[in-house]
């Protein structure tokens, strides 16, 4: 055989074999880079939008309300390559930055806030494989984001702004999981949070309405901070824990602010803080001593301060472990297992990987009796 037909038949091969690895190498993978291939698949999110989406998706943003706190949660801080601007302005009462502050070190994204529009140029430039948003798009604006960037945009949520609805909750951190390729451990995230409701309500199930001490919660944030005439109808709390929440009277269902005469007329056994308003009450109070020295939970030591979980939306992990403080408040006997501060730390730890209470006690003042 001649040198030149060698030669022929040898590049033939090479060419063949070059041909073949280059479209297998292909077939599947994700232009994210990595090694591990992704395919194609269609979700449909908490919009009802069916998104096509390459997963498991590498490159990962998170705008809106809450957005970036259940991708912590769901363990895919690493994969997340820009956030907005007011995630960067303050870390207080944000458990899920205070865990990760190399966040504060990414690119900026756009503004943020829940009443801001997403910067389609400033997302398109971190070049994510996927955008998660919460609160700041319906179906429409999600479409018309997503053809604007060319990226997926996946829609998540809480259920209505302010407050949190766990199975919402659970379906959005699924949602996360399966486009990630962290759905084991999305699992376990829904697992905790439905264990936990479920052990906080079972404590006080059997306790009839009549037998229950009356509650009161004020000083709750509402776009700011405020008095103790702010207050919420089935605050989260209260409600998992099965408390008698005065408020729950009046039928609201969500932020709503009482008159003072009406605080008094109820008289309430306990009375929480949120302590993000405590200052307002305690300027209040130098003000206005009598209305509050006339409280008989004021009177009696049953005055409260509890951590603040309205930052950017509902920071879960400490909403829960508010419930088990006031459970041990509001039901010493059926949460005498409890050391509030404990439950905290494995509350974080478990949701976001390090023991916060201690810095959440040192900006706010943690789980307290206050004094006038």
């Amino acid at each position: 055989m001649s040198g030149k037909r060698i030669y022929v038949i040898a590049t033939l091969v090479s060419v063949i074999f070059l041909t073949v690895t280059f479209f297998c190498g292909c077939k599947g993978s994700s232009q994210s880079g990595g090694g591990e291939s992704s395919k194609k698949r269609k979700i449909t999110d908490l919009a009802g939008r069916q998104v096509e989406v390459a997963v498991p998706a590498k490159r990962l943003v998170a705008i809106g309300p809450g957005a970036l706190r259940l991708l912590c949660y769901v363990g895919c801080a690493e994969k997340v390559v820009g956030i907005e601007n007011m995630e960067k302005q303050w870390s207080t009462g944000r458990p899920y930055i205070i865990a990760h502050p190399e966040l504060l070190d990414l690119p900026v994204i756009g503004q943020g806030g829940p009443d801001s529009t997403p910067d389609a140029e400033k997302l398109v430039s971190v070049k994510p494989d996927v955008i998660f948003v919460a609160y700041l798009v319906d179906a429409g604006k999600a479409d018309e984001l997503q053809s604007k960037t060319g990226i997926p945009v996946i829609v998540l949520s809480y259920g209505k702004l302010g407050t949190f609805d766990n199975e919402v909750v659970c379906e959005s951190v699924s949602i996360i999981g399966e486009i990630t390729g962290n759905s084991q451990r999305a699992n376990k995230v829904v697992a905790f949070i439905k264990d936990c409701e479920r052990d906080l309500g079972r404590r006080t199930a059997k306790i009839s309405q009549k037998d229950k001490p009356s509650v009161y919660v004020g000083g709750l944030g509402m776009k700011g901070t405020h008095g103790i005439e702010s207050s919420q109808g089935q605050f989260p709390p209260l409600f998992a824990i099965g408390a008698r929440n005065l408020v729950d009277e009046t039928g609201s269902k969500g932020s709503v602010m009482i008159d003072k005469e009406k605080i008094l007329q109820w008289d309430p056994d306990i009375i929480f803080i949120d302590e993000a308003g405590l200052q307002k009450v305690r300027e209040d109070y130098k003000t206005n001593p009598g209305f509050y020295n006339t409280l008989s939970a004021v009177k009696k030591g049953k005055v409260f301060g509890f951590l603040p979980y309205n930052y950017y939306t509902t920071n879960i992990d400490t909403a829960i472990a508010d419930a088990y403080f006031m459970g041990t408040v509001v039901f010493p006997e059926l949460f005498k297992d409890i050391d509030p501060k404990k439950k905290a730390d494995e509350i974080y730890e478990f949701l976001l990987g390090k023991p916060l209470y201690d810095r959440m006690e040192k900006d706010f003042g943690g789980f307290m009796e206050i004094k006038f």
